[in-house]
């Protein structure tokens, strides 16, 4: 029971990182660097706070005693916000390819190599190789996989669609650009999970395990949001875009939409925290974990690509291609644990 209520508080948590873009679509006349600078104040900073601050229940410490068992180990604090730091590059290129190919090709492409590196690199970087069990292996394999058939379909999209259409679903819509910004988002998005394996054991005595790996997930996303914005601002002075924050009259709306937009990313790995305490009795789901929270992103991407009509108009051909790789992709979520 453990196992499978793990497995649905993941996927709950992708299904809302999957979601997050689609609240944006409701932010008013502000350029991009403004409403990502503002959504990420939400998604990196607020969010991952109150997460660590409820890490705290029932262990009888405070917010201060976290923050000294952090300074009492700084290398693995400044290596976790460091990863951070590398991975906010990554969250950076990430909004760029949705914005070149769209919602669903977009995070398969960028979250597929996140995927397979950030489990990989993670446990390798840390010196704990071991946990990379055949099984492991497999499932990142298998997981690669159902990506690349995703990609095989939106290749498909590509070559058949007219540039018209292309444009209808996705404004931007440039695939040689796109990959390119999507394999990068993806490479420098794996520093997620290689900051949270150097903070994993930066929670204070007496937290309960499904909340153990929310103060690291704060320092990483704190580390992000030092390189988002920065980006942002140097882009606010150069396309002087300075006065989005000055209209008044959009602030509630917009407000509200990147606090949602930011709830919702967030959610994927408060749900991946929560999930793993129910998984301590499956060690190899513990280490593909990460795989399965990305898994189960594209997933749910290609789900929001199809309600947004981001694939009409293709091939049925085209459209059991993407089938085919979601089955795989949900099919790799539990694989590990049948090896």
């Amino acid at each position: 029971m453990n196992l499978l209520i793990g497995l649905l508080i993941i996927a709950v948590g992708a299904f809302c990182q999957s979601s997050s873009y689609v609240p944006i679509n409701k932010i008013k006349s502000w350029s991009w660097e403004s409403y990502w600078l503002v959504q990420g104040v939400f998604a990196w900073l607020v969010f991952p706070l109150l997460g660590s601050v409820a890490s705290l229940s029932g262990t009888g410490s405070s917010f201060s005693d976290l923050l000294g068992l952090m300074q009492a180990d700084p290398k693995a604090t400044w290596l976790t916000i460091l990863f951070g730091v590398l991975w906010g590059v990554g969250g950076l290129t990430f909004g760029l390819s949705m914005r070149y190919l769209g919602v669903a090709l977009g995070q398969s492409i960028a979250l597929g190599t996140c995927s397979a590196l950030g489990a990989i690199l993670g446990p390798v970087l840390t010196g704990h190789a071991g946990d990379l069990t055949s099984a492991v292996i497999i499932g990142v394999v298998v997981t690669l996989v159902g990506i690349a058939i995703i990609g095989v379909a939106g290749a498909m999209k590509s070559a058949a669609l007219p540039e018209e259409e292309k444009k209808k679903a996705v404004k931007d819509f440039n695939f040689g650009k796109g990959l390119f910004v999507a394999v990068l988002a993806g490479l420098m998005s794996a520093c997620f999970n290689i900051g949270l394996n150097f903070g994993q054991q930066l929670f204070v005595e007496g937290t309960k395990p499904i909340f153990q790996s929310l103060p690291a997930t704060m320092l990483v996303t704190f580390g992000g949001f030092l390189t988002n914005a920065c980006y942002c601002l140097y882009q606010n002075g150069k396309n002087k875009s300075w006065g989005d924050y000055g209209q008044k009259a959009l602030w509630g709306n917009n407000l509200v939409f990147c606090c949602l937009a930011g709830l919702l990313w967030y959610s994927q790995f408060f749900g991946l925290s929560l999930g793993k305490g129910f998984l301590t009795d499956y060690p190899v789901l513990i280490t593909f974990s990460w795989c399965i929270l990305m898994s189960l992103n594209v997933v749910f991407s290609n789900v929001w690509g199809i309600i947004l009509k981001e694939w009409k108009g293709v091939s049925k051909q085209t459209v059991a291609v993407l089938v085919a790789g979601i089955v795989v992709l949900i099919v790799s979520t539990f694989l590990p644990q049948l090896l």
